[in-house]
C-alpha cells in the first residue's frame, strides 16, 4: 500500500509536467529567402515598366519572347508579364524561334530594392558594460520613416526571326513601387504602400 502510494506521488506531478509541455508547444517554419513584400515591390515595379514596354512594340503576327537574357524568379516574372502584354495587344505567342515572325529581346539594368530611412531621435545604440559584454539600447524615434523602394530598369530589342534585321528598339523604361512605415513619438506606427489596392490583405483577429 504504501509502495502504492509512492507511486501515485510521483505519477501525479509526472503527468502534469507532461501537459504543461503539451500546452506550451510552438509550430515553428523555416523563414524564406526572401519576404512577400520584397517579391511584391519587384514584381510590380515589373509590371509599371512592361506595360509601357509592350506599347512601343509591335504585335502583328507571331511574336517569340527571348527569356535567355533575363534569369532568376525577377526576370522571369519580367519574361511573363512582356508575353502577357504582348497578348493582350493581339500579337500571337510562337513556342520557338522556327515559328515566330519577329523575336522579343529583353534586357534589365535594374531589378532591386532600395532601402531608405530618416531618423528624428535617438538611434540604437551598443553600450559597452565591464564584464558582460555589450547592452543594446532600444531605438527612441520621435519620428522615423523607413521606407523600401522597388526599383526597375528595362529595355526590349524586337527584330524580325528570319533576316534579324531591326523592328523596334523600345525603352528603357523605369517602374517603381514603394512601401513606407511610419513612426511618431515612439509608438504611433503606419504603413503607406502602393502595391495593392486598400482591404486587398486581410487584417488577421487579435487571437490569431
Amino acid at each position: 500500500m504504501q509502495c502504492r502510494q509512492i507511486l501515485l506521488r510521483a505519477a501525479v506531478p509526472a503527468c502534469l509536467a507532461t501537459a504543461l509541455l503539451a500546452g506550451c508547444s510552438t509550430e515553428r517554419l523555416a523563414p524564406p529567402a526572401r519576404t512577400a513584400t520584397e517579391q511584391l515591390l519587384i514584381s510590380v515595379a515589373v509590371d509599371r515598366a512592361v506595360e509601357r514596354l509592350a506599347a512601343e512594340l509591335p504585335s502583328e503576327g507571331t511574336v517569340f519572347v527571348e527569356p535567355g537574357n533575363l534569369e532568376g524568379f525577377d526576370g522571369k516574372y519580367a519574361v511573363s508579364a512582356m508575353r502577357d502584354g504582348l497578348l493582350r495587344r493581339g500579337a500571337r505567342m510562337a513556342a520557338d524561334r522556327g515559328r515566330a515572325d519577329m523575336v522579343v529581346e529583353m534586357r534589365a539594368g535594374a531589378l532591386s530594392v532600395d532601402d531608405r530611412d530618416a531618423l528624428v531621435g535617438i538611434p540604437s545604440l551598443g553600450v559597452p558594460i565591464p564584464l558582460s559584454g555589450d547592452v543594446n539600447l532600444p531605438e527612441v524615434a520621435l519620428f522615423k520613416k523607413d521606407m523600401a523602394q522597388g526599383v526597375v530598369k528595362l529595355a526590349a530589342t524586337a527584330y524580325d526571326a528570319r533576316t534579324g534585321s531591326l523592328l523596334k528598339s523600345a525603352g528603357p523604361e523605369h517602374g517603381f513601387s514603394h512601401k513606407v512605415q511610419w513612426t511618431l513619438l515612439l509608438f504611433l506606427t503606419w504603413d503607406s504602400t502602393d502595391l495593392m489596392e486598400k482591404g486587398t490583405r486581410p487584417e488577421p483577429s487579435p487571437w490569431e
